[in-house]
């Protein structure tokens, strides 16, 4: 039988694992699913595809053609067979002092106080970031889905002002499979950190300590924190962290970094290592006592023999180059610099090794590596039961990726998502902003008036500044909300569960279901949903997912919607709103559809994601992430939009010769965005204060806020009709809407993929948005509406 074969509730073993597709197949064998293993099929995504099995304590989704890859044998209904623990009782594992047994010392120590660089290195959503944030004191943004991190991220560790501490994408072996995995891998080859950190997660350990199996072949100073300890304890779970360590010569250090329990322990552990050299104790992880392992002994070892003086040359550690050789990695084989009779012996030697073990090289290395990390499981580690994080997550599961209730829990979520941001919780904070503004302003007006303070500049203070920045701020509640919400279900684990139900929708638009997390994420803020992008392991997902982002609505727009709507449509604003959203995935969807036929033709890369347990957000987390959002957009409402609203106040008062007009159609800005406005009469709204807004929009899109309160000096409902009727109003959102979104995500998208394909988004940006305005009016004009 094929996995994709397996009925929910059965469990197999897994005979072989193909794929076309090398770097996909290493992927799989990377992740645990190895022959040998034992997978359990736990449910399909509602339309069928893709699939979810558990290995290893934990669970996985890929699709169904690459599941029909993976041959399966000794199909059996589900059991939960506990593993045999090892006996006797936990040893106590002392503060401090296990040095001695430390066999390999590395070149000279470094003196105390000099400066030292550490990297936080671990598999995807292992608690890396939440670490980072309790050695560095730092606030970075941590969510339960894989791929949250997706840059480096530098810190100095509390108390020690000299030491350094880099927090690394996830990564699930030092074979990158994504983008983001490429800047960690390059970080500890190329920049030679001290020390590692090596994070695993203690409640799926087993999968985790593959990693740490290629780390300590690179033979760098390196301690094992194994996080997550008070969860495995709560289920009936411990490890024997002295014997763990002398199994694996490193020194290892159980912590709880959501509690910030053992991290003291933890940076005195690893200052340790990284100031005398100390090298992990073993790097062969061969068991040499069987034909098929002795096979894999032989051939690495003949490897090493054979490269060992090009590795010294290259500074790549002999046993770490012949692994990776031996898995026919080409970054290593470019760096070692073979000749050609060296690249023949090598694949001889790597050949004969197939042909006496019965299997290729990649399981072979692959099986290694798990028959390793088993047999010190079964030593050092009492396996807990299921976890109370796991049955709550299966119960959910049945709900929110239910085969009929998927969709419409979906749905039902993201509407209350948007109820509560624009009516009841939103509308009420955004009131009373609203109050405190306004009092704020006319006080300082009173007082400027009783000041006998020129005319001139009270209006520069009062039209310029409190008009374009006063009005900003009265929107803030409604972005803090939004980033709150969307904060609450990354955090919760719920956002895998969503790339899991929606896989097949976007694959029939040329996407992957990772795709939709970097475009969820946008309507937040494109920005970090762009970078959100290096998360998709192929160019061609990465490069359209980057072109789609920008037309799901970002939070920077809602000012501009909520003062339109609020003056146009009134009761129906919040339905106005929201429309402004389906209509936004609406365009996205069409152009995916496009580009699915012309630029970017071909399949999606397959779906092969770890699904975490659900987490009840942290409180801390989520405040912290809206305070943030919070302080940046303040920021920009006193940098930015403050900025443009003085040149804005600036340029409609005085005409070219720097006279004080009497009518603003005089005014050098009149002439400026006279230039634009041609451009937009035919979308009914070529008046140039319109121009003008959008224009400085593309500073930030709450600047068109700003800028109309500078020129109309007010935000009435009077004033705005004198600009628009309720129908060009709506055209005006649905440019808004879709034309190009502010320079910083311009500048995201320079930064990701080249300054070409930021020019690309641009002008895309500018003539769907005319396009489809043009479209809208042409239909209102037709229903009589205009």
């Amino acid at each position: 039988m094929r996995l994709d074969e397996l009925e929910i509730g059965k469990d197999a073993v897994v005979a072989s694992v193909d794929s076309d597709d090398a770097a996909l197949r290493q992927h799989i064998l990377d992740m645990g699913l190895t022959p040998g293993t034992e997978v359990t099929m736990m449910k399909y995504a509602p339309m069928g595809d893709p699939v979810e099995i558990r290995l290893r304590d934990y669970e996985l989704t890929l699709r169904r053609a690459d599941a029909a890859r993976i041959e399966l044998v000794d199909v059996h209904d589900a059991h939960n067979v506990p593993r045999e623990n090892p006996g006797g009782a936990p040893t106590d594992h002392p503060a401090f002092g296990e040095c001695a047994r430390r066999p390999r010392l590395g070149r000279a120590g470094v003196e105390a106080g000099a400066p030292l660089s550490l990297a936080l290195v671990g598999n995807q959503n292992c608690g890396k970031t939440t670490l980072f944030n309790q050695l560095t004191g730092s606030n970075q943004h941590v969510g339960n889905f894989p791929g949250v991190t997706v840059d480096r991220k530098d810190g100095q560790v509390k108390g020690c002002p000299n030491v350094t501490i880099t927090d690394l994408p996830g990564i699930y072996s030092l074979s990158p499979y994504t983008s983001e995995e490429v800047v960690s891998r390059r970080f500890i080859l190329d920049e030679r950190p001290d020390a590692i950190v090596d994070i695993v997660d203690a409640t799926n350990i087993e999968r985790n300590l593959y990693l740490t199996l290629q780390l300590m072949e690179l033979d760098r100073p390196m301690v094992l924190a194994l996080n997550m300890m008070d969860e495995v304890a709560a289920n009936g779970g411990s490890v024997d962290v002295n014997r763990l360590e002398r199994m694996l010569g490193i020194p290892v250090v159980p912590i709880s970094a959501a509690k910030n329990e053992g991290t003291s322990e933890l940076v005195e552990h690893v200052l340790h290592v990284a100031r005398h050299r100390e090298l992990p104790g073993r790097q062969d992880f061969c068991a040499a006592d069987g034909p098929d392992k002795g096979a894999l002994h032989r051939c690495i070892h003949a490897v090493m023999h054979l490269v060992e003086d090009h590795a010294k040359h290259a500074g790549i550690p002999p046993r770490f180059a012949a692994t990776k050789l031996v898995e026919g990695d080409e970054l290593v084989r470019g760096a070692l610099g073979l000749d050609a009779n060296e690249l023949d012996a090598l694949e001889h030697i790597i050949s004969q090794m197939e042909e006496e073990s019965g299997t290729d090289r990649f399981s072979a290395l692959a099986d290694m590596r798990f028959a390793f990390i088993g047999a010190v499981c079964r030593t050092c580690v009492v396996k807990p039961r299921e976890s109370r994080e796991h049955k709550r997550s299966v119960a959910i599961d049945r709900i929110l990726t239910g085969r009929f209730t998927a969709f419409p829990a979906f749905l039902l979520i993201m509407g209350l998502v948007f109820w509560i941001t624009f009516g009841w919780l939103g509308a009420w904070l955004q009131g009373l902003m609203e109050e405190g503004v306004a009092w704020v302003t006319d006080a300082v007006a009173a007082a400027l008036a009783a000041a006998g303070v020129n005319p001139v500049v009270q209006s520069l203070v009062i039209d310029g500044v409190f008009a374009g920045v006063g009005s900003m701020l009265s929107f803030l509640p409604l972005i803090v909300v939004l980033f709150l919400l969307l904060s609450m279900l990354e955090d919760s684990g719920y956002m895998a569960r969503v790339a899991f139900v929606m896989d097949k929708v976007l694959r029939r638009f040329g996407l992957s279901g990772r795709s939709f997390v970097p475009m969820l994420v946008g309507f937040g803020c494109s920005v970090p949903a762009i970078m959100a992008t290096r998360t998709l392991p192929s160019e061609h997902d990465r490069k359209m997912t980057v072109m789609l982002t920008p037309f799901m609505s970002c939070s920077a727009k809602l000012p501009v919607y909520g003062l339109l709507t609020a003056a146009f449509f009134a009761r129906g604003s919040a339905l106005a709103m929201v429309s402004l959203y389906l209509i936004g995935i609406a365009v996205g969807a069409v152009v995916a559809l496009i580009f699915k036929r012309t630029a970017f033709r071909g399949e999606p890369v397959p779906f092969i994601m770890e699904l975490p347990n659900y987490r009840l957000p942290s409180a801390k987390t989520t405040v912290m992430l809206a305070w943030d959002k919070a302080k940046d957009f303040i920021t920009r409402a006193f940098t930015i939009i403050f900025a443009a609203s003085v040149v804005i106040w600036f340029l409609q008062t005085f005409d070219i010769r720097l006279n004080v007009v009497s009518d603003q159609s005089q005014s050098m800005l009149a002439g400026l965005g006279g230039l634009i406005a041609p451009l937009l009469a035919p979308l009914g709204f070529g008046d140039w204060r319109a121009s003008t807004a959008l224009v400085t929009g593309l500073l930030a899109k709450e600047s068109v806020i700003s800028t109309f309160a500078v020129l109309l000096g007010t935000e009435s409902a009077s004033a705005l009709s004198g600009l628009f009727t309720p129908f060009t109003a709506y055209v005006f959102l649905v440019f808004t809407l879709l034309y190009p979104p502010c320079v910083a995500a311009i500048g995201a998208v320079k930064g990701e993929l080249g300054p070409k394909w930021a020019a690309a988004v641009f002008a895309l940006q500018c003539v769907v948005a005319w396009v489809v305005a043009f479209a809208v009016r042409l239909a209102g004009m037709a229903l009589g509406l205009a």
